[in-house]
């Protein structure tokens, strides 16, 4: 199977054969060279008003970025809640002199 983009006009005289020429699907499909299944979701996405089409396809791209972001918020998460014990929790640099004891000398641990 090849991933090949068929441009939306193409798709759209395609869905036409089959709903306005009451064209059988498996023979449009075989003689425009395309899967029985691509047609079959073409029927079903170009039967349906511009309007809908396009506040589904919104919906779909919002979807897809929730997902993307979810999948960063849940990894960032796994990091910090898998660090090895007895490491010290990532804190801002404000936290971290604040709670930094000091040596003998008086000298924070780690210069400064």
């Amino acid at each position: 199977m090849s991933n090949q983009r068929y441009p939306e006009e193409f798709k759209i005289q395609a869905v036409k054969q089959v709903t306005e020429k009451q064209l059988p699907v498996s023979e449009v499909a075989a003689r425009l060279g395309v899967s029985v299944h691509s047609l079959y979701a073409w029927v079903k996405r170009y039967t349906k008003p511009q309007e809908q089409r396009v506040e589904e396809d919104d919906q779909s791209a919002e979807v897809r970025r929730l997902r993307a972001e979810l999948k960063r918020v849940t990894e960032e998460r796994d990091i910090l809640k898998n660090r090895l014990p007895g490491a010290p929790r990532p804190i801002g640099i404000e936290t971290l002199r604040t709670t930094l004891t000091f040596l003998d000398s008086g000298r924070w641990l780690f210069g400064g």
